[in-house]
């Protein structure tokens, strides 16, 4: 599954991938995650938002047990974020079948559509419509870099963007949702575990700064005359590096955008967006203020307007403690080592597990990622490791929805 699924939307020069929402890549994806549905048996569906499932027994039924994760990436990522917990759920149900047991709940498999927020902006968009996270108005607002619309890419794609909204009663028949993702960090590689439970997602957001001043010659122009944007949007870096050192917070600003883009033109408009994660609210308001108000302060000294705005955000998710318990039972001891209990870690990034956390009990998994590296082409997990996430991945689902 992994070497047929590698090559889907992998960029020559890069090594990265750009699986990007509703695009070709994302097409070949999804048609993978069918064959590989038709191949084992199960019911295949798209519901109204896109989101992909394979279903093992009534699909109509309640109390179901679902896994999975999303095949999309981030610009140049890694082959590991999302994918390996798609892989490793049809692999962990090809695991629970040589064991020869039964399933007593009814089981799925799914493919999120859009976590990553690649191309709209606006992360776990699939999951957020099927939560009533995100407005159907909203929804056909957001845009791509070239200007087209949501509904327009889902259309062009072939799926219908009227049906696209809240989900209740899909939801309602869900028991438990369980995800595996390879660590986005280096938690596990310190304590030579291969396999952790997650405990909560950080709370996060991003915001849009937008640094406007005056467009001018970049040959002519005296500094003393000049109402440059990016002087202040670089302050505006450094200062977001010094709040997140100070406040023990993540500040990041990692894409920008800039009009009118010329070597030789001083700009008009500076766009930055700032990622910022922190482990709990206080910190991640105080980090955010901390840098907004730095932000404000350079841009009036330099004669630049600024506006701010909050593009999204995720509150803290404190996955189900009674789910994580039971992930944390059943996978204790397990391979010989008695007792053993499995590391439970937090992790500061976002994922579809967190968005139904508010309406359904969810759990995550999380696989070693020995170096940390994570939405870039050197991420990488161990072929043990991963195996060890199939076999934990396989043993929750034994315990939740098996005989």
């Amino acid at each position: 599954m992994w070497k047929e699924l590698a090559p889907i939307g992998r960029h020559a020069e890069s090594g990265g991938y750009r699986r990007y929402a509703w695009t070709g890549a994302d097409a070949d994806c999804r048609v993978w995650f069918r064959e590989q549905a038709e191949a084992r048996g199960l019911g295949y569906e798209v519901d109204r938002n896109g989101n992909q499932w394979a279903w093992l027994g009534d699909p109509l039924g309640d109390d179901a047990v679902v896994t999975g994760s999303h095949l999309d990436s981030v610009p140049d990522g890694g082959a590991f974020d999302g994918p390996l917990g798609v892989v490793s759920s049809f692999a962990a149900l090809d695991e629970l079948r040589h064991r020869g047991v039964e399933f007593t709940r009814p089981f799925a498999i799914t493919n999120f559509g859009d976590e990553e927020g690649a191309r709209f902006g606006l992360a776990c968009v699939g999951s957020r419509l099927a939560a009533g996270q995100l407005t159907v108005e909203k929804a056909h607002q957001l845009r791509d870099g070239d200007g087209i619309t949501l509904p327009q890419a889902m259309e062009a794609a072939g799926y219908d963007p009227g049906a696209i909204g809240p989900d209740p009663e899909r939801l309602a028949r869900i028991g438990a949702f369980v995800e595996l993702h390879v660590e986005q960090g280096r938690s596990l590689d310190l304590t030579s575990d291969p396999v952790g439970i997650a405990s909560a997602i950080w709370p996060h957001g991003r915001w849009r700064f937008d640094f406007r001043g005056e467009a001018n010659h970049a040959g002519t122009t005296r500094l003393v005359d000049r109402r440059d944007p990016m002087l202040t949007y670089a302050e505006t870096v450094l200062a977001a590096r010094r709040e997140a050192e100070l406040t023990g917070a993540l500040a990041t600003f990692g894409k920008i955008a800039v009009e009118p883009n010329g070597v030789n033109a001083i700009p008009s408009l500076v766009r930055g967006w700032l990622d910022s994660r922190a482990a709990d609210q206080d910190t991640l308001d105080a980090v955010v203020t901390g840098i907004e108000r730095a932000a404000r302060e350079h841009a009036e000294r330099a004669g630049i307007d600024l506006d701010v705005v909050r593009e999204s955000f995720t509150p803290v998710v404190e996955f189900q403690h009674a789910l994580r318990d039971e992930l944390g039972k059943i996978l204790t001891g397990r391979g010989g080592d008695a007792g053993r209990a499995v590391p439970v870690l937090g992790t500061g990034a976002g994922h579809d597990a967190g968005i139904l956390s508010a309406s359904v009990p969810t759990a995550m998994l999380f696989v070693r990622n020995p170096t940390g590296i994570s939405h870039s082409p050197a991420e990488y997990a161990a072929e043990d490791d991963c195996t060890a996430g199939v076999i934990a991945l396989a043993d929750v689902l034994e315990g939740l929805a098996c005989s």
